[in-house]
């Protein structure tokens, strides 16, 4: 099972990352602001996520680490 972490203070709320999962497992949160006044990305689910890296290789800020 894969597990993805997030450096959220550093995401720009691009949603590249939301767009390249294939399972879209990703969203922009609505409920969190981060310190450069973005809405970071988060996973909606992690158990289903495959650890594809298709996210971490999508985002430009590399805020995405993918373990497995």
């Amino acid at each position: 099972m894969a597990k993805l972490k997030f450096k959220t203070d550093f995401c720009k709320g691009c949603g590249l990352c939301v767009d390249a999962c294939p399972k879209k497992l990703l969203k922009l949160a609505t409920d969190k602001i981060n310190k450069k006044g973005h809405h970071p990305a988060e996973i909606t689910d992690q158990d289903s996520c495959t650890g594809c890296t298709s996210c971490a290789i999508m985002c430009p800020d590399c805020v995405i680490t993918v373990e497995r």
